[in-house]
């Protein structure tokens, strides 16, 4: 059986991304860390990670190894865990990957009272709107706001997601207001970033495709919400984005017959493994917690989101 600290060094190679960076984490130089990798390559009788002057990169046998790795780590951090300080007091460092906006809005503000109820526990928050490898990258989970299909992770939903047509008064008063889609589509400027282009809405006759035209074109949802407030045009945007500007006025919902996908959800989404870490669960549980059926960003809105298929914005 192969020793498990060369399993751990292994691990702590791909997550860190290098040899030297695993051997500053670890407290250990470059040449043992060479010599546990080889170590281990020897043992197993094949060949784990490629390597150049400049980076590395797991071989097929490597990936694999690597994913069962990983879960090894977990449950034996989840037996000492449960041993030594009881399977709910969770302990350590907890890396999560997050939707920028999302992250900044309704995560890090609650770090506080996370991190007060888990002393113990260090959280390396993640902000990317990239549709990270969680594996291959080394997170514990992430959050992620889609439609998601059948993968190999385990995901657990934590809340609705509700995405509204809306558009600035000053826009309104300049364009009109849009009747229907196809008007919207005709008569209007739509605005999305380019990894939401086109929309898919869900409406009185099922699914329709929207594709977007507008004189800005970016890779930012912020710039796509920064360009709604400023009256650019037309968004589809997330109550937990937009939800006090709704409330305030300051954007009004259009065509709200129209969604997207009731399917799309907010998910903590984490690798599949028979003992879920304390620190993975502990801030999952909060999560769901804080957000559940009807997250506080939807409060005030209900009337709009509870209205019917058939319903027409004035």
């Amino acid at each position: 059986m192969s020793n498990l600290t060369d399993m751990e060094i292994f691990a702590r190679v791909v997550s860190a991304g290098s040899m030297s960076a695993a051997g500053r984490e670890m407290s250990l130089s470059p040449a043992v860390v060479s010599k546990r990798i080889r170590r281990l390559e020897e043992k197993l009788g094949t060949r784990l990670l490629q390597r150049t002057t400049r980076q590395i990169a797991m071989t097929e046998a490597g990936q694999g190894f690597y994913e069962r790795v990983v879960a090894i780590l977990a449950s034996v951090e989840e037996a000492e865990s449960f041993v030594s300080r009881g399977s709910a007091k969770a302990r350590g460092n907890l890396k999560v990957a997050v939707p920028t906006s999302f992250g900044r809005l309704h995560i890090a503000p609650h770090l506080g009272k996370f991190l007060a109820e888990n002393t113990d526990l260090s959280v390396n928050l993640d902000l990317s709107d990239d549709f990270v490898d969680i594996v291959g990258d080394g997170y514990d989970l992430a959050i992620r706001i889609a439609e998601l299909s059948d993968s190999s992770l385990v995901a657990r939903r934590l809340a609705p997601v509700h995405r509204v047509l809306c558009a600035s008064p000053t826009y309104l008063e300049k364009y009109g207001t849009p009747q229907s889609i196809e008007d919207l589509v005709a008569n209007h400027v739509t605005i999305a970033a380019t990894n939401q282009d086109p929309w898919r809405l869900a409406g009185p006759d099922g699914i329709e495709t929207v594709r977007t035209q507008a004189p800005v074109k970016t890779n930012s949802n912020e710039v796509v919400r920064e360009c709604l407030l400023a009256g650019v045009g037309v968004a589809l945007r997330s109550t937990w984005d937009v939800g006090p500007e709704l409330r305030e006025g300051k954007l009004q919902i259009l065509l709200p017959e129209y969604r997207a996908s009731k399917d799309v959800g907010l998910y903590a989404v984490y690798p599949s493994r028979q003992f879920l870490p304390a620190k993975v669960r502990v801030f999952i549980d909060f999560l769901a917690g804080l957000y559940g059926s009807s997250p506080y960003w939807d409060h005030g809105l209900e009337d709009w989101l509870r209205l019917p298929s058939n319903a027409r914005a004035g």
